[in-house]
């Protein structure tokens, strides 16, 4: 097996020379260790190191290839260094990558670190309905919300035992939402049941997970919200109290 980054570091190194990315692809792509024609299958192929690509030696139509035909990478112009960096994130990265963390460490634009990123998930099979919201100049909506039984519909009994404080907040489940809204009046929500007990952490948490930085996030002036601009969000607050 061909060696295997284990930093990203150690990964731009590696990929960065050509002679590695061949390696690296061929015992992936080939499990006999030897290139294929992907349209007639021999092995009777040469490598045209000027050209950087293959010639199948028998004869038929396109015979010239290169280690993009037949893949996600084949109608793309990105080299392949850099798919492959992006790919080592997408995989390597426990917690997730976005599109704004793949264009910061392979150079390449944000929107195209984007269509990277889904075609590099959609050939693994991975789910995308968890990709980050917003991005620069859009513009998410966060907010918190308590879900239950109205007191007026509670028996007198169970209203004594499950209603207490002023905040009636007792015996319900705390729900927190964020709202995309996307362009061309195509909208996203993500809801998430939260614990007992609402707290910062758990709600700053939730958002660096879900949302894209430079998003404008806007929130009400609950204290989990506060610090959120120091994260990399355009952050703002909303004051109920002057509507």
């Amino acid at each position: 097996m061909a060696h295997e980054p284990k930093t990203l570091q150690g990964a731009i190194k590696y990929f960065a020379d050509p002679a590695n990315v061949r390696e690296y692809l061929i015992v992936r792509r080939w499990a006999d260790g030897k290139v294929h024609c992907p349209r007639c299958g021999s092995d009777a192929v040469k490598f045209q190191e000027k050209y950087n690509r293959f010639q199948c030696g028998k004869d038929h139509p396109l015979r010239q290839f290169t280690f993009k035909t037949g893949t996600i990478f084949e109608d793309s112009p990105i080299s392949l260094d850099k798919w492959l960096l992006a790919m080592w994130m997408v995989v390597n990265c426990k917690n997730g990558v976005s599109s704004y963390e793949i264009h910061r460490a392979i150079g390449v634009t944000q929107k195209t670190a984007w269509f990277m990123d889904h075609r590099i998930r959609f050939a693994l099979h991975l789910e995308t309905s968890e990709d980050k919201m917003g991005g620069e100049g859009s513009a998410v909506e966060a907010d918190e919300t308590y879900i239950g039984g109205l007191a007026r519909n509670m028996h007198k009994d169970v209203k004594a035992r499950k209603i207490q404080g002023r905040t009636g907040y007792a015996g319900k489940t705390a729900v927190f939402g964020l709202l995309d809204r996307g362009k061309e009046g195509k909208s996203k929500v993500r809801a998430r049941v939260m614990p007992n007990v609402w707290s910062q952490p758990e709600a700053r948490k939730i958002i660096r997970e879900s949302v894209e930085p430079q998003t404008n996030v806007y929130t009400d002036e609950h204290g989990a919200y506060v610090g959120l601009g120091s994260e990399g969000f355009n952050h703002e607050f909303v004051r109920h109290a002057e509507f």
